[in-house]
């Protein structure tokens, strides 16, 4: 390469570097106006996609853009995390921006179906202190239903208990259901109070999750034997499940089954010689003299 082609090629380098200079103090003279007429920029969450009423949002339907202040709602939001997992009160389209108030935490006014897993069904159990661990219970909480039935009729009636589902969700207690926030909003007159619950013991029920077989079992038994119902609460960790026999008045004291004693009762005895009779004494030829 002789030395104009150098030339030549530094003199191509230099007006490139140049003109990204220019290009650069451009912009940023321009943004500087921008900021003096708009005001300074900021962040916000806007929908990525049209999101539907009643929607439960991820995070793939949102996008985090930078708008001038000036530009941007009181109520929008500037955290993806703010949004995810809540439910969209209302359509929100595309671009538009997350508001406070378009979004909220699941609970009884977006109703409970989001939170019943695909294929499951909801059912609700009626409990009091001694059938559901003296209400000692929350959403969330997992617990086995144990039902407490008579067998057969008459003299032959056996009461049986038996678990006959392990490792449930509680989806609700009462009305305070998963995710929500554990307060209530009551009104008295012209005063307004918020009430925690987050201890609250007044519900008279539970709604759990259940397949569908499980949920007709259930209702079958509540109407037939309504307070035949009673839970065990598990820790959050235990996930384990074991098959387990009916108790039974015989295995609670621990006795020998019924049929057994009636076997032993109907088998024949063994059979024993029979005894001989008595030897007649001999009259003595002396007595009648």
């Amino acid at each position: 390469m002789n030395q104009n082609e150098t030339r030549t090629l530094w003199i191509s380098v230099a007006a490139a570097l140049f003109a990204v200079f220019l290009l650069y103090s451009y912009t940023q003279e321009k943004s500087a106006e921008l900021t003096k007429k708009f005001g300074a920029k900021q962040r916000v969450v806007i929908a990525s996609d049209d999101i539907n009423e009643m929607s439960t949002i991820d995070e793939t339907m949102l996008q985090v853009v930078e708008r001038p202040v000036d530009f941007i709602e009181p109520t929008a939001i500037s955290s993806p995390e703010l949004a995810v997992g809540k439910v969209a009160l209302a359509p929100i389209k595309k671009d538009e921006q997350l508001l406070e108030s378009k979004i909220m935490e699941p609970g009884p006014i977006t109703g409970l179906s989001l939170q019943v897993a695909p294929s499951k069904r909801a059912v609700t159990i009626p409990v009091d202190e001694m059938r559901g661990v003296g209400k000692l219970l929350k959403p969330g909480d997992r617990v086995d239903i144990v039902a407490s039935l008579d067998i057969g009729k008459g003299i032959n009636q056996k009461r049986k208990v038996k678990t006959i589902m392990q490792d449930v969700v509680i989806l609700a207690t009462g009305l305070k259901i998963v995710n929500e926030l554990p307060r209530l909003y009551e009104k008295l007159g012209r005063d307004e109070y918020i009430k925690n619950i987050r201890g609250d013991t007044t519900f008279t029920n539970i709604t759990v999750e259940a397949s569908p077989i499980q949920a007709q079992n259930l209702i079958y038994i509540l109407s037939t034997s309504p307070g035949a119902l009673f839970l065990t609460l598990r820790h959050p960790s235990d996930h384990t499940k074991k098959r387990m026999a009916s108790s039974t008045i015989e295995s609670v004291l621990g006795k020998v089954t019924s049929p057994f004693l009636n076997r032993q009762i109907r088998k024949p005895a063994a059979t024993l010689p029979k005894p001989k009779p008595p030897k007649k004494k001999r009259k003595s030829p002396w007595r009648d003299l």
